[in-house]
């Protein structure tokens, strides 16, 4: 047991569970946030019925209470392993700069050689994050006391131009993250030959797209219902 949190096969595996278990996640995320556009059109947006605030609802529930934790430790696991390989990986180079060798594979993608700083920015981002949504609904809820209402801190936090261009600049570092990260992870558990990794490859840059778009659309959705109040 030991040698899977201690070599590096194990310890990339470990990133790849973790990852894919973000991956569901994000999913999950972009669902119910899909809901507040779909409220705008068929002009539902605030109302307590919304399918945006029974989305929240949902995401109140005792047991999606409980996987918050869980998913935070898997994050802070993945962030772990990823510092780890990523150093073992430069002191095997012999330095950051050995990147640039001419031994270097050409096909290394940009994001795989700046997964670490790419996962840093979306680390920073998730904290701004929470700090808007999850202190104001979840952990009020956890606490006793009352969740602000959804609708509110969307046109809240969107309602700023700025802050909109923010988080498109995270939705943007992610969507570099999950183009490698995305078939990486398929590839540590075995989904590694040619035919598969070519396919894992495109379902990449397909469900990265999705990700980014999806979530852009319900920053600037919220952001056009706010100046329209």
């Amino acid at each position: 047991m030991a040698n899977i949190f201690t070599s590096s096969i194990g310890k990339k595996l470990i990133m790849s569970i973790s990852g894919l278990f973000l991956i569901i996640f994000l999913l999950l995320h972009l669902t119910i946030n899909s809901f507040s556009i779909i409220d705008s059109i068929n002009g539902s947006f605030g109302a307590e019925d919304g399918l945006f605030a029974m989305g929240c609802e949902f995401m109140s529930l005792p047991i999606v209470t409980i996987m918050v934790p869980v998913l935070a430790f898997g994050f802070i696991i993945h962030i772990i392993y990823a510092i780890i390989l990523t150093l073992h990986n430069i002191n095997t180079r012999g330095g950051y700069f050995r990147y640039k060798v001419g031994s270097k594979a050409k096909a290394d993608s940009w994001a795989s050689k700046n997964m670490i700083v790419l996962g840093i920015i979306v680390l920073g981002f998730i904290a701004l994050h929470l700090t808007h949504f999850w202190d104001e609904m979840q952990l009020k809820e956890f606490m006793g006391e009352e969740a602000t209402d959804p609708y509110l801190l969307l046109t809240a936090t969107f309602g700023k131009w700025w802050m909109v261009v923010l988080y498109i600049v995270w939705f943007g570092a992610l969507w570099f993250h999950l183009t490698h990260g995305f078939w990486s992870a398929f590839q540590t558990i075995g989904w590694n030959n040619k035919i598969w990794l070519k396919r894992l490859k495109v379902i990449a840059y397909i469900f990265a797209t999705l990700i980014f778009i999806g979530f852009t659309a319900v920053a600037v959705n919220a952001y056009l219902e706010a100046i329209m109040a």
